[in-house]
C-alpha cells in the first residue's frame, strides 16, 4: 500500500518539487538523460515525457505559487538561481546521454587526443547545458499556476533551443523537436513550422502528464485542464497532417537521371597518405561493381557520388589519381566527391588556404565545379581561439596546417546532367532554414546533396545525423541524396521516405533514380516567421494566463 502511494503521479510530482540539494540535482540530471531515448537511434519518443514532466515540477519547486509550501518562500533572486541550476543539471544529463559518442573522435588518433576526451564527453555538454538553464530561467519569469504553465515551459525552452542553434556558430544537434522529427508521420509538420516550431510543440505535448498529475485532474476525463486539451489537440493535428501528407502520390522521378552512391567504409585509422593507392583502388573497384557483386558498366550512370573528404591527399594536385578517375568515367558520367583543396598562395598570405570541398570531375579527370564548405565544425575543422589552445597543445582533428577556411557563402552547385543541387557537407545538414541557398525561386535547387564522413561519430552519432538530414528534406520539400563514408548513405524523397539506403559500417553501392522536388512548403518560404509564430503563440498564452486573462475554462 505504501509503494502505491509513493508511485502515484501526485506523489512523484510533490517529491520532485520538494527535493533539494544533491537529490534535486540528481533528479534533474537523470530525468534529462532519459530524454536521449527519444532521439535516434532509439526513437522512443514517449521517453520525452520524463524530462518534460520533471521540468514542470522542478520549476514548480522554484516558485511562489502556494505560500503554504516552505520551498515557495524564496526571494526572487534565489528562485531564479534555483531554476537556472535545475535547468543546467537537466540539460547536462540530456547532452551527456545524447552526445557520449563524441568521445570516439578523440580515440581515432588516441596518442594525440585521448587526454582531451573528457573535454568532449563532459565539457561540451556542460557548455550546452547553459541553454536549457536559460530556458528554465525564462520560463520561471513567466511561470503561472495551473495547466497554462506548460506554455511557459514551451516558450522558455523553445527560445533556448533556437539560441542554441544560432549563437557561437550554432549547434542544433538533437533539438527536442527531433522526438517528433524522427517519426515519419509527425515529422511532416516540419514542412510547415520547421524543427524549432516542432520543438515548441514537442515540449507542450510531452509535458502534458505533469499537469494531469495535479491534484484532482486525473479523476475524470471530463475535468481535463484546458492546456492539456489544447496540447493533445495539437498532437492530433500533427498526426492527421502527417497521415494526409504521406497519402499523397509518390513524386515523379527526374527523367534520364540515374545515380550511383558509393559507401567505402574506410576505417579512419587507416586513412593516411601512405595508404592513398590502396584507398583509391578500393573506391574505383567498388564504384564499378554491380549491386549483385559483378562488374557493371557505368555508361548508364549520370552521376557517381563519393563521400566527404574522400582522399588523404589534395585531389587537384594528384594527376595520377585524376587520370585513374577519368579513366573510370564514361563520357556522360561525372563524379561528385568530397575532397580537400588548397587555394593558390597570394600576397600578403604566408600560408596556403585549405578548404573542405565538393568537387565535380568529368571523364578525362577534369575538375569542372567546386563548392567550399561554409559552416565548419569547431575543434574538428578549425580551432577557435587558436593561439590560446595551441599553447595548451591542442589542435583541430583534421591534419591540415592551420585548419580549414570557410567558403565564401552558400550557393547552388551545378552538376552536368543533374538539376541544380543544394550542397551540404557533413555538419551543414543540421541547420534548419539554412539547407538551401538564398536564390530567386526560378533558381531553386532540385535536390539536397549531403556528403559526409560519419566515421568520427561512433555508433549512435551517424543515426542522429541522418535523422536530421532527412528532416531537412521534409522542411524544404526536396529529395536528399546522401553519401557517407561509413554510413548512412541513402536516397530520400521530399516526404522523408527512404527509397534506398546502406547500413552503417557496410561497404557497398546504391543505384537509384532522383525524385522530383515539391513546391516550396510553408517553412521553406518563411523559415523564420513560421516557427516564430508557434513560439509567440505559446508565449502569448502563458502571459495571458499569468495576467489573469481568460484563455480557457478554469
Amino acid at each position: 500500500m505504501t509503494w502505491r502511494v509513493l508511485l502515484t503521479p501526485q506523489a512523484i510530482a510533490t517529491g520532485v518539487m520538494h527535493a533539494s540539494g544533491w537529490r534535486r540535482r540528481s533528479i534533474a540530471f537523470t530525468s534529462g538523460a532519459a530524454g536521449a531515448l527519444a532521439m535516434a537511434p532509439f526513437d522512443f519518443y514517449l521517453a520525452l515525457i520524463i524530462p518534460m514532466s520533471a521540468a514542470v515540477w522542478l520549476i514548480d519547486g522554484c516558485g511562489k505559487a502556494d505560500a503554504k509550501r516552505p520551498w515557495a518562500r524564496l526571494s526572487w533572486r534565489n528562485a531564479a538561481w534555483r531554476a537556472w541550476a535545475a535547468g543546467w543539471w537537466w540539460g547536462f544529463g540530456f547532452f551527456i546521454a545524447g552526445l557520449w559518442w563524441l568521445g570516439y573522435a578523440f580515440l581515432i588518433d588516441a596518442d594525440e587526443f585521448a587526454w582531451a576526451l573528457p573535454l568532449g564527453v563532459a565539457g561540451l555538454p556542460a557548455m550546452l547545458a547553459v541553454f536549457p538553464a536559460a530556458g528554465f530561467l525564462f520560463a520561471r519569469m513567466i511561470w503561472v499556476r495551473g495547466s497554462a504553465r506548460i506554455f511557459a515551459l514551451g516558450a522558455g525552452l523553445g527560445l533556448a533551443e533556437w539560441l542554441r542553434g544560432h549563437l557561437f556558430s550554432g549547434f542544433p544537434w538533437n533539438a527536442f523537436g527531433m522526438a517528433l522529427g524522427g517519426n515519419l508521420i509527425t515529422a511532416q509538420f516540419a514542412s510547415l513550422i520547421g524543427l524549432y516550431g516542432l520543438t515548441v510543440i514537442a515540449i507542450l505535448i510531452f509535458s502534458v502528464p505533469a499537469v494531469l498529475a495535479d491534484s484532482g485532474l486525473c479523476k475524470s476525463p471530463l475535468r481535463l485542464p484546458w492546456a492539456a486539451v489544447a496540447a493533445l489537440a495539437i498532437f492530433c493535428a500533427v498526426c492527421g497532417f502527417g497521415f494526409y501528407r504521406l497519402a499523397q502520390p509518390l513524386p515523379q522521378l527526374v527523367e534520364g537521371v540515374k545515380l550511383r552512391i558509393m559507401q567505402p567504409n574506410v576505417d579512419l585509422k587507416t586513412f593516411r597518405p601512405e595508404n592513398k593507392r590502396q584507398i583509391l583502388a578500393h573506391y574505383l573497384a567498388l564504384s564499378a561493381r554491380g549491386v549483385d557483386g559483378g562488374h557493371l558498366d557505368l555508361r548508364d550512370i549520370t552521376a557517381l557520388i563519393w563521400p566527404e573528404s574522400a582522399f588523404p591527399f589534395l585531389l587537384a594536385r594528384e594527376p595520377q589519381a585524376l587520370a585513374a578517375i577519368g579513366g573510370l568515367l564514361p563520357e556522360n558520367t561525372v563524379l561528385v566527391t568530397g575532397a580537400a583543396r588548397a587555394a593558390a598562395l597570394q600576397e600578403p598570405r604566408t600560408r596556403p588556404q585549405f578548404f573542405n570541398a565538393i568537387q565535380v570531375v568529368t571523364s578525362g579527370g577534369h575538375i569542372v565545379e567546386t563548392y567550399d564548405k561554409v559552416h565548419l565544425v569547431p575543434f574538428g575543422e578549425y580551432l577557435p581561439f587558436r593561439s590560446l589552445f595551441e599553447r595548451l597543445g591542442l589542435h583541430q582533428f583534421v591534419h591540415v596546417p592551420g585548419g580549414f577556411e570557410a567558403g565564401e557563402g552558400r550557393r547552388v552547385l551545378l552538376i552536368p546532367g543533374l538539376p541544380p543541387a543544394a550542397p551540404l557537407i557533413c555538419y551543414e545538414a543540421i541547420f534548419p532554414g539554412a539547407a538551401v541557398p538564398k536564390v530567386p525561386p526560378q533558381q531553386r535547387p532540385g535536390f539536397l546533396l549531403n556528403v559526409t564522413d560519419d566515421g568520427w561519430f561512433g555508433s549512435a552519432g551517424p543515426y542522429q545525423h541522418f535523422a536530421q538530414a532527412r528532416l531537412r528534406a521534409i522542411e524544404e520539400g526536396l529529395p536528399l541524396v546522401r553519401a557517407a563514408n561509413t554510413g548512412i548513405s541513402a536516397i530520400v524523397d521530399p516526404y522523408g521516405r527512404v527509397m534506398a539506403s546502406l547500413k552503417l559500417d557496410e561497404a557497398g553501392i546504391i543505384d537509384g533514380s532522383l525524385p522530383e522536388g515539391l513546391a516550396p512548403p510553408l517553412f521553406a518560404r518563411f523559415p523564420l516567421f513560421a516557427p516564430f509564430l508557434v513560439w509567440s503563440g505559446a508565449l502569448a498564452l502563458a502571459l495571458a494566463a499569468r495576467y489573469g486573462l481568460t484563455v480557457g475554462p478554469k
